[in-house]
């Protein structure tokens, strides 16, 4: 596995001590895949106006479903107007697992269903041709039905508007659930979207894999997606992430949906009372990280303490996030980072930078279960941390590949981050 950055060999593995390496330099005890739910889709981008939303009942800013008649009839205008952009694999999964792969150079697996009859050219081949070859696809289920897709409609100021066709993307059945897959990995992924119809096979897919999971002390680890469906279940969500999700990211509307709260870092705060570490997204502002740590392995940061709606809160952002039933005397720890440089010069859209920030996120995850199996006797091994790096670490990393996605205008990385930038995520052991 690649580290997150650039990192000081000697902290890591440190092979001039005896004992602490095993023998065996490429001996793996543990696979190291990551593991996804997902709505499979083809994104497909394209440019309007605010009128065009009216026109087509679409609210700006949020997703609604549309019939598979209504999503052929948008396609075939956009087409005929020269207004699409490109057909890309997407799905907000989808999209954290390649450039998880990207970034880590590690195998991930994706659970859902495809189009059991794939043909060059259509939906389905998109989506196979777009996605890392480091993301396993051999677990899909086939399906008779078509292959989902995702309008996504960028207006003048870069705000995304999606209409949803469903084709075969909630076809995934809990009896195509791998229970060894989901035992071994680092993490398993989901997103609010597989559990918006009770009724759709993978919403009772997606709870046994959280029940697997949970059995096994398997993380899991949830996007919210759009702040219109958390806020119509606000109290389902809150009750399925308190009993099933480790780590929660979001951004700054979903946070207001799920909490009440509009202030970020409250929001982000309100949200530990749920799960053990808060991602939380917030534009043009950067991001916020919250967690728990114990108190004996809080780390104080070295950096200046910054006050907003809570005092000193990045007090103890050197530390590693623990869950908050590990922690027998817990303590909430923050931190907040700009965006890299100020942002891209040129901000197309900002489709995929959430998913972005996660997949660097769920990169130091698998690093820390690696880490453990690499070096075992590592002193640097904390058996119930969460993350490999330090939430102050962890921020600037997401920060960095956020920035990446942006500037590139994909949601999915080409390639993992520039070397000359690696150094930006050196790790803080030595604080």
């Amino acid at each position: 596995m690649k580290f997150p950055g650039k990192r000081k060999n000697k902290h890591y593995f440190p092979v001039t001590e005896k004992g602490r390496e095993i023998a065996d330099p490429h001996y793996i005890a543990e696979p190291f895949h990551l593991v996804g739910i997902d709505q499979l889709l083809v994104d497909i981008e394209c440019g309007v106006e605010p009128e065009f939303l009216a026109r087509h009942g679409l609210k700006k800013g949020e997703s609604r479903i549309l019939a598979d008649k209504d999503a052929e009839e948008i396609y075939l205008e956009l087409k005929g107007g020269g207004r699409i952009r490109g057909e890309f694999a997407g799905g907000s999964v989808g999209n954290t697992l390649h450039n998880y792969s990207t970034l880590s150079d590690e195998r991930s697996i994706a659970l859902g269903a495809i189009k059991r009859n794939i043909t060059v050219g259509d939906y389905a081949f998109k989506y196979i041709r777009n996605t890392s070859s480091k993301v396993d696809l051999s677990w899909l289920q086939p399906s008779d039905n078509p292959m989902g897709r995702a309008m996504c409609f960028v207006t003048p100021d870069g705000e995304r508007t999606f209409g949803i066709s469903k084709g075969c993307m909630n076809d995934f059945a809990p009896g195509s659930v791998p229970a060894e897959v989901i035992e071994k990995a680092p993490a398993l992924l989901i997103s609010a979207y597989l559990l918006r119809e009770e009724k759709d096979p993978i919403f009772a897919a997606t709870v046994r894999a959280c029940d697997l999971a949970l059995k096994a002390r398997v993380p899991v680890v949830m996007t919210l997606g759009t702040a219109s469906l958390i806020g119509s279940g606000r109290d389902f969500f809150r009750g399925f992430i308190e009993k099933y999700v480790s780590v929660v990211a979001m951004n700054d509307q979903e946070a207001l949906a799920l909490t009440g709260e509009k202030d970020p870092l409250l929001a982000a705060d309100k949200a530990l009372d749920l799960a053990d570490l808060v991602l939380l997204t917030v534009g043009e502002h950067g991001l916020y990280l919250a967690g728990w740590v114990d108190e004996k392995f809080a780390r104080r940061t070295t950096y200046e303490l910054h006050s907003k709606s809570i005092s000193e809160y990045n007090k103890f952002e050197f530390s590693r996030p623990m869950r908050k039933s590990d922690c027998a005397s817990p303590l909430r720890i923050y931190t907040h980072i700009n965006p890299f440089m100020g942002g891209p010069g040129v901000i197309k859209n900002t489709n995929g930078a959430g998913d972005g920030a996660l997949a660097a996120l769920l990169h130091d995850m698998g690093a820390r279960k690696y880490h453990h199996a690499k070096v075992p006797n590592s002193p640097k091994n904390l058996e119930n941390s969460l993350t490999y790096s330090s939430l102050a670490q962890i921020a600037k990393y997401a920060n960095r590949v956020s920035y990446e996605v942006l500037a590139q205008n994909s949601p999915r990385l080409a390639r993992g981050l520039p070397e000359r930038e690696a150094s930006l995520e050196e790790a803080y052991w030595d604080s």
